[in-house]
């Protein structure tokens, strides 16, 4: 079974856009849902969640790894989020392999599609790209130094110095696809091929879910290159306003893409 496409979005970078709340519907309409992929009972789409329903989008949530499906189109929906889980791109379990297939559709249909951590390590793959562990073992758990390239300015600009990791693997920048920002011990942070989007960080999380990420994942903060967990609280009060206002407007504008046929048609 393949994982990957051979379908490149190798349109060139513009910059987001500002639309109105819920511009993805018609006039009268209500704006469509967006896709949620999560991979925990107990997650959720936290400050995404929270940027998408206050420009007016529900939320369709999916749990693939317990027996949810993925839609056959994306035709209903907005766009599509995958986010992040302590499991791996590499694992051999059916739901794993299962989204990263289903990926070839948002990238087929050009629609919004948002990979975050594992999320992007799966879009990742499914362009044909490799996920691996850093060859030292090191691990990026707390905040740290994040490069927006020229193409990362243009498409979104005002990105945070520092944003919040939780990651033992990377991915390789997959062929045609144009890198976004770029770290140290992770080269590739953010990445773009089309209406797609992949983010190695986690700009998602709230206070709340650092909180029970720095407790009932507690045994990943001795890992190599991983922060102290007070060092997570005071790097938020530092880092943070900026990382929460670059989502803001990150979503608003990567939710406004829409795809070239559509625009064509208009």
């Amino acid at each position: 079974m393949s994982f990957r496409t051979d379908r490149l979005g190798g349109a060139e970078v513009v910059p987001f856009r500002k639309r109105a709340p819920g511009a993805t519907a018609s006039a009268g309409e209500a704006p469509l849902p967006v896709l949620i992929v999560l991979h925990q009972e107990s997650s959720t789409p936290g400050r995404v969640g929270n940027a998408l329903r206050a420009l007016g989008h529900r939320l369709d949530i999916r749990r693939p790894r317990f027996g949810d499906s993925l839609p056959e189109t994306l035709g209903q929906h907005a766009g599509a989020v995958v986010f992040g889980g302590p499991m791996s791109a590499n694992d051999s379990d059916g739901y794993i392999r299962r989204e990263i297939d289903w990926i070839e559709i948002p990238l087929r249909e050009q629609r919004p599609f948002l990979g975050i951590c594992l999320g992007a390590q799966m879009l990742a793959m499914q362009l044909g790209a490799r996920v691996a562990p850093h060859a030292d073992a090191l691990t990026q758990i707390g905040y740290y130094p994040i490069r927006p390239t020229a193409a990362g300015h243009a498409l979104c600009p005002a990105w945070p110095a520092q944003v919040y990791h939780w990651h033992r693997e990377g991915f390789e920048l997959p062929v045609g696809a144009e890198l976004l920002a770029e770290g140290d011990d992770f080269p590739n942070q953010a990445f773009r091929t089309g209406n797609a989007i992949g983010v190695q960080f986690h700009p998602d999380v709230t206070y709340a879910m650092m909180h029970c990420w720095t407790t009932r994942g507690y045994d990943g903060l001795s890992a190599p290159g991983a922060r102290e967990r007070h060092h997570h609280f005071a790097d938020r009060a530092v880092y943070d306003v900026a990382e929460r206002a670059w989502l803001d407007h990150f979503i608003d504008g990567w939710l406004a893409r829409r795809p070239v046929l559509a625009q064509a048609a208009e």
